[in-house]
């Protein structure tokens, strides 16, 4: 190659990494230095259990990422095409109602109507019908950008969360290189529509869980590896603490049996090169910078712990190979089953959970 040609081509690299690294970035990263990961050894040992699971709907639906089983036993799951489905008993499915926006956590109250968070639209009801009701979309003067999960006290409150006050569904990536928090745990009151904020400042808030005498309530903090505790009632009534800490992958939904157990549906395990540039702001704004296509890829496992009230684990699911399932984002027991659902996956699980001695 010709001495010149050389030097232009060289000329032209170098003006484009140039533009690369003074691009507009999306983020403003601040350094955080993660604790090292657990080893997947003792209570966490690998195993093939989900394995065992029955495979529901397998190609046939978009991106269940919750899951609500209703009392005539048929299956609802919303999609990437902002619907929420219907699995009848039989396998046939049908469209239930149509949000327009992002379905993720979905619960039932106790009139039957199915309480949704829609990333894009906000918390909203369903009724028998499919009628969509918006119930809220902002707090303190602060919209949501984000609403995620929920669950519902015996007195209709419903606690939810806004997993990111600053970047939508689509940019949710964005939350985890910042490393700031903008996600909120909140409360509605059904009797007068009010929201109250309970939690700021949390680290992209995501599943919520009611314990079993409605004392405390979990939110999960996704890009922190660790689910925090909001005390409700008793001497800690408005305090929080740490529920659990330094888990092996990223919680995603969690949800609670209310008879002391917890259900945490982990999206995939630790990423080692994420772990490794989280302390480097300049990193995590490179990165930004980068099509999604090229940001260090989850790997496609199942995982499921089950934690007692006391925060300990107690079981553990997996699908290390993430062939069968990956990338649960959501566990809801009913009647001795789980049902699993996934964010980006074309199926649910439904794992059958041993008989109590």
């Amino acid at each position: 190659m010709p001495k010149k040609i050389s030097i232009v081509l060289l000329l032209l690299l170098l003006i484009l990494v140039l533009i690369f690294v003074f691009k507009e970035t999306p983020v403003n990263s601040v350094p955080y230095t993660p604790p090292a990961a657990p080893d997947l050894a003792g209570i966490l040992a690998p195993n093939n259990l989900l394995k065992n699971s029955e495979i529901i709907a397998a190609g046939r639906i978009n991106g269940p990422e919750d899951v609500a089983v209703d009392e005539n036993g048929r299956l609802y799951g919303g999609t990437h095409d902002g619907e929420i489905i219907r699995i009848w008993p039989d396998g046939k499915i049908e469209t239930f109602a149509v949000t327009d926006g992002r379905p993720l956590g979905l619960h039932f109250d106790g009139e039957g109507n199915l309480i949704v968070c829609d990333a894009y639209k906000g918390l909203l009801a369903i009724d028998r019908e499919g009628n969509v009701t918006i119930l809220a979309q902002s707090a303190d003067g602060v919209p949501f950008k984000f609403t995620d999960d929920l669950d519902i006290a015996s007195d209709g409150t419903i606690y939810f969360s806004d997993a990111s006050d600053t970047f939508d569904h689509a940019h949710y990536l964005f939350d985890l290189v910042e490393s700031r928090p903008h996600g909120r745990l909140m409360s509605y009151d059904p009797a007068d529509g009010t929201v109250q904020v309970l939690l700021s400042n949390l680290y992209f808030a995501n599943g919520v869980a009611l314990s079993e005498n409605e004392d405390f309530v979990l939110v999960n903090e996704t890009y922190r590896y660790r689910i925090i505790r909001y005390w409700l009632r008793g001497p800690k009534a408005g305090t929080r603490d740490i529920f659990a800490d330094n888990l092996p992958g990223f919680p995603d939904g969690i949800s609670a049996n209310r008879k002391g157990t917890f259900w945490l549906a982990l999206f995939t395990v630790r990423n080692p090169i994420m772990d490794t540039i989280y302390p480097y702001p300049f990193l995590k704004t490179l990165l930004a910078k980068l099509p999604a296509s090229l940001w260090p890829k989850p790997k496609p496992y199942g995982f499921v712990l089950a934690f007692d009230e006391e925060g300990n684990i107690i079981k553990n699911l997996q699908e290390p190979t993430g062939k069968y399932l990956r990338e649960i984002t959501s566990v809801q027991e009913h009647e001795g089953y789980l049902y699993l659902g996934s964010l980006h996956n074309d199926r649910i699980g439904r794992y059958r959970l041993p008989k109590a001695k």
